[in-house]
């Protein structure tokens, strides 16, 4: 079987896979019972080999392999790279460079949103991937000829997808756009998980300031505990249940009890107490140093806007033969129907050239949108005009 179990063994690999110019990379990880996903197998392709690196070998260390993904002359290349890059990022504090990711690069080249593996192998390298192994226990050892073998697949066809459409890439013009999109992938900040940010995700749900001061709390001291313990954090406090606490604000422990959600007995838990806690320092936050509401949409007005720029957002994407979601997001479409002066990438650089100048001038009634033989176009607003 072609499985590496040794850091001699692995360092001979990363010696072999840096005289090439690339090497495609996947991994294996487990993280259902932990916050921080745990590294099983490492799986490296270069043009000539593919290995599996057993990155639960005893003794094996994977310093050569971080040392290869360090190496600025070697492309690094994954699919869908994100969960790959916070691995080695929780382990190094690195990420590896020069990167390609074949999901973003597929999306711009007129693959879809979130194209899988599977379906590019099929349509690039004619091949069939068996995903019967995917659910495996990868924990588990020895690993089995079936694990190694789904493993490998995930690497090797990965080659021929990186080579087409790197090629695409370069023939489109469309470089600027990939390197767009990869730098989010490589910004240390998309793997920070910091508890004091963990609010924002449930910013939303905040209807006035006192809302937020128990959320901001609530989900710091969820986000430190699970971290800490390493559990997934609904094992210390499910979302529905954080959101309903701190919409309520129980200030001691029958309050708490009270709530219809909350399991019974939790209030005089440790966790409850902890819970308590945050509400207590919720309410001493001071009002005005929190941040500010997240904007509301204006009514039905916004809301028609935004349904109009979905619409010429498909319409751009079509005709440009691109993902729609690498051109902007729904959020980017609400921030340009609040502002035409939205601090958003969809009106920055390639994106403001291909999309959101056209988002102003539809927002300004400068363009309309029609459809003509069952295809939406747009059209200068004025009688007797051509399609734009």
């Amino acid at each position: 079987m072609a499985i590496i179990e040794t850091t001699q063994e692995l360092a001979a690999l990363c010696r072999r896979a840096a005289a090439h110019p690339f090497v495609a990379v996947d991994t294996e990880f487990l993280r259902e019972s932990t916050f921080w996903p745990k590294l099983c197998v490492v799986q490296l392709a270069t043009p000539e080999e593919a290995w599996a690196v057993d990155a639960l070998a005893d003794g094996i260390d994977l310093a050569p392999l971080l040392e290869l993904f360090a190496d600025r002359n070697v492309t690094k290349t994954f699919h869908a790279a994100r969960q790959d890059l916070e691995i080695f990022w929780k382990m190094s504090g690195e990420l590896p460079r020069p990167l390609f990711d074949t999901q973003i690069a597929a999306m711009a080249c007129g693959y879809g949103e979130q194209v899988s593996y599977a379906e590019l192998a099929h349509t690039l390298d004619k091949a069939t991937i068996d995903k019967s192994s995917r659910f495996t226990d990868w924990t588990k050892r020895p690993l089995s000829e079936a694990q190694i073998a789904y493993a490998l697949a995930d690497v090797t066809h990965l080659r021929v997808i990186y080579a087409k459409l790197r090629d695409r890439i370069a023939k489109s013009g469309r470089q600027a756009w990939l390197e767009d999109e990869t730098a989010v992938l490589l910004n240390p900040a998309t793997y920070e998980q910091k508890p004091e940010d963990a609010w924002r995700r449930f910013a939303g749900r905040a209807r006035k300031p006192r809302d937020l001061a128990m959320l901001m709390e609530l989900a710091g001291w969820r986000e430190a505990e699970a971290q800490a313990r390493d559990v997934p954090r609904s094992r210390v406090l499910k979302d529905d249940l954080l959101v309903e606490i701190a919409l309520a604000a129980p200030k001691d422990a029958g309050a708490l009890a009270a709530l219809r959600a909350v399991p019974r007995g939790m209030e005089r838990s440790r966790g409850g107490a902890d819970v308590l806690d945050a509400i207590a320092r919720g309410f001493a936050r001071d009002p005005a140093t929190l941040p500010a509401l997240p904007a509301r949409r204006n009514g039905a007005a916004a809301g028609a806007t935004v349904e109009l720029l979905k619409v010429l957002l498909r319409q751009v994407s079509e005709e440009a033969g691109v993902a729609a979601k690498i051109i902007a997001t729904v959020e980017d479409l609400e921030a340009i129907a609040q502002s035409d002066d939205a601090d958003t990438p969809a009106l920055q650089g390639w994106r403001h050239d291909l999309f959101g100048a056209r988002a102003l001038r539809l927002k300004r009634g400068e363009i309309a949108l029609t459809v003509e033989r069952g295809k939406v176009v747009t059209l200068e607003w004025r009688e007797n005009a051509e399609p734009a």
